[in-house]
């Protein structure tokens, strides 16, 4: 920490210390030499650590990138910022609530980011981002400064993901990459917007830290088959990408965990589940649900309640098949568990509609149940789902 008589030589890259205080310029040197050489011993025990301090230029201008990387090469972090910031937004609502109390209309204004995934102007982000829709504006900022007004396309709470359009052409859509490739321990670079505009394109790097992660958010809702990276995450960098190494979106920064316990705890959706919502999207203009055409629970919900043992663990117990639906067609009956879609562990309701989500209407799926004990596989021809179901 430098002292009051501390001067700026603007004719070099560095401070350096008044030489009114010769002890402390000695000490200062002493300092320097030893952290030189005792960072190069750590360093081949030890992530390199730094400091989240926002730099300036000398002009006194706050530059877009912060890098903070941890234990990984500046040069590709630095690589995979200059490739993927260019297709990265700032997403910036108004909303109107009305006072619980008083009964008076009042705006409120949120930020976050989001990744442009077409040339046509077609941005994904995070359904909590623009409020579940109920924004009544929706503003994109683009890397080279120009605005554009959005309107919502598509959007869902429980995977708290939104499809935005604005009107623009031959924008610089990122490359999309493979979420089912990803390895625990490979790099992952986070950019967006923390705490708002004034840190906005912020590049933080780190690791893939854990994978198929379930989180909590609510009594009623958990996000579940995250992607957890010690990348610095934090309000802001909602709706931007999570990247690997080529600079390939991974993933959809969305949650963090607050703990005075923990730091480090990032969580992303995979790009994966995206990717069918954002091509039907494109393709169709919105995105049609399929469904089974069932009513159900969880396994465990109805152990806990009800004091009930199945011959399963985990997956979905069909109280009702509805007539003329897929799942009666197919001749799923009440009563049958349902544990599995094309080879995939269903182990709940919500695990089951995101599994649907990457189907669309036509396709043919393999659903397997537990029915008095015992497995079978049947086959199933999905159908859009009414808009009173």
């Amino acid at each position: 920490m430098y002292d009051n008589n501390d001067q700026y030589n603007n004719n070099s890259d560095y401070y350096r210390v008044s030489s009114r205080k010769p002890g402390l310029f000695r000490a200062f040197i002493f300092a320097l030499i030893g952290a030189v050489v005792g960072g190069l011993i750590v360093a081949y025990f030890s992530p390199v650590l730094m400091e989240n301090n926002i730099g300036y230029h000398q002009d006194g201008q706050q530059p877009n990138i912060t890098i903070e990387p941890q234990g990984q090469d500046l040069s590709v972090a630095s690589a995979v910022a200059q490739k993927a910031m260019p297709s990265v937004v700032g997403v910036t609502t108004v909303t109107v609530q009305r006072d619980l109390i008083f009964g008076i209309l009042r705006k409120g204004q949120g930020v976050g980011s989001g990744i442009i995934v077409n040339p046509d102007g077609y941005i994904l982000t995070n359904d909590h981002v623009i409020n579940s829709g109920q924004a009544e504006k929706i503003t994109v900022l683009f890397n080279d400064g120009t605005e554009k007004e959005a309107k919502v396309l598509w959007h869902d709470y429980i995977l708290d993901l939104a499809v935005l359009k604005v009107d623009a052409k031959n924008l610089t859509a990122a490359d999309l990459g493979d979420s089912d490739k990803l390895v625990v321990g490979e790099m992952a670079v986070a950019i967006g917007n923390p705490l708002g505009l004034e840190f906005q394109r912020s590049v933080t790097a780190g690791i893939i830290s854990g994978l198929h992660r379930n989180i909590q958010i609510s009594q009623n809702a958990t996000m579940e088959d995250l992607i957890q990276t010690d990348a610095s995450i934090n309000p802001g960098n909602s709706g931007g990408p999570l990247l690997n190494a080529k600079g390939e979106v991974i993933g959809l920064n969305s949650a963090k965990i607050s703990s005075t316990e923990a730091e480090g705890l990032g969580f992303a959706i995979p790009i994966n589940q995206a990717k069918p919502i954002i091509e039907q999207v494109i393709d169709k203009g919105t995105f049609t649900m399929v469904y089974l055409g069932i009513i159900g629970d969880d396994i465990q919900v109805i152990k806990e309640h009800y004091n009930i043992d199945f011959s399963v663990d985990q997956g979905v117990y069909i109280w009702e098949v509805q007539d003329n639906s897929p799942a009666s067609r197919a001749g799923i009956a009440n009563g049958d568990i349902i544990t599995g879609i094309n080879g995939n562990a269903i182990t709940g309701m919500n695990q089951l509609r995101k599994e649907l989500y990457k189907y669309k209407p036509g396709d043919e799926i393999q659903v397997t149940v537990s029915r008095n004990g015992k497995e079978k596989k049947v086959d199933v021809k999905l159908s859009a789902r009414p808009d009173n179901y």
